[in-house]
């Protein structure tokens, strides 16, 4: 399993990391593309579709990112769209959480299935004109996330329930603590004070979220990369409640030794398109 892992990550490194650092975006958002499309066909597969059904998701969101391309949307402001993503997200992962895993088939599936279209369609949208920004600030966003789950993970092993009673949401993810949300927390403020001091001893040409949430005010730094770092949370905990109900450990195999696509991007579904709007409004 280990040697499994290791090859799919390097891989996916050897397949993103020139496609993220090539001087046009094209090569990323049609990486981007791929992993939307397949983290559609997941999404159907979740939701109890059949084999055709699930590949016709696929297509449909590859289609609704490509037409999002062809009209031109990712050199526009698109304040609107963030707004009503970052709300959705909000409130629906709220009330998602608040119902549980048993919650979940009460959702009738057609809502279901457009809701995760719109939301996987919404962070390819944001992660590609993330990159048209500029490779700092769409790094800025990725490495939040990261740094969010990895200090999680390590705060939970090494301080889960010492200082808490109840685990975060044991009837969705029985691993996840809150120590373990604040270990995310104390990490990614460490980030985005360092990220700040690096862009302004660098003189980064393009200014990273860290930045551009630190030059409106020092007080929507912490506020801005707190909410983010919780979001992640959600995002997480959502995937692990559709994956329960389902009865599935993983969204897929197409990662071998990782899952699936979901597995790997669930915390940034919210995360990203709640960054674009933290950023620009």
């Amino acid at each position: 399993m280990l040697k499994q892992r290791i090859i799919t990550a390097v891989v996916l490194l050897a397949i993103l990391l020139p496609a993220l650092f090539y001087p046009s975006y094209v090569p990323f958002a049609v990486v981007m593309l791929v992993l939307i499309g397949a983290a559609a066909w997941e999404w159907g597969r979740l939701n109890g579709c059949g084999p055709r059904l699930s590949v016709f998701l696929g297509v449909e969101a590859v289609a609704l990112c490509g037409l999002s391309w062809w009209l031109g949307l990712l050199q526009q402001r698109l304040p609107l769209v963030w707004i009503v993503a970052g709300g959705a997200w909000v409130l629906c992962g709220g009330l998602l959480l608040r119902a549980g895993v048993a919650g979940w088939p009460s959702v009738p599936r057609a809502l279901r299935l457009v809701g995760g279209l719109l939301a996987l369609w919404v962070a390819w949208l944001a992660a590609v004109q993330a990159r048209v920004v500029g490779i700092n600030f769409l790094l800025s966003l990725l490495v939040l996330v990261w740094v969010a789950d990895v200090f999680a993970y390590f705060a939970g092993r090494a301080f889960g329930l010492r200082f808490t009673r109840g685990k975060l949401a044991p009837s969705i993810s029985p691993g996840k603590s809150w120590e373990g949300v604040w270990g995310g927390v104390v990490g990614v403020l460490v980030l985005a004070l360092a990220w700040v001091w690096a862009d302004d001893a660098a003189r980064a040409d393009v200014a990273s979220l860290y930045t551009r949430l630190a030059e409106r005010g020092w007080w929507q730094l912490p506020l801005g990369v707190v909410f983010l770092s919780m979001m992640s949370v959600v995002g997480d905990l959502i995937e692990s409640l559709v994956k329960r109900s389902a009865g599935a450990k993983d969204s897929s195999n197409l990662l071998p030794g990782h899952g699936g696509v979901l597995d790997r991007v669930d915390a940034l579904l919210p995360t990203l398109p709640l960054a674009m709007m933290l950023a620009f409004l």
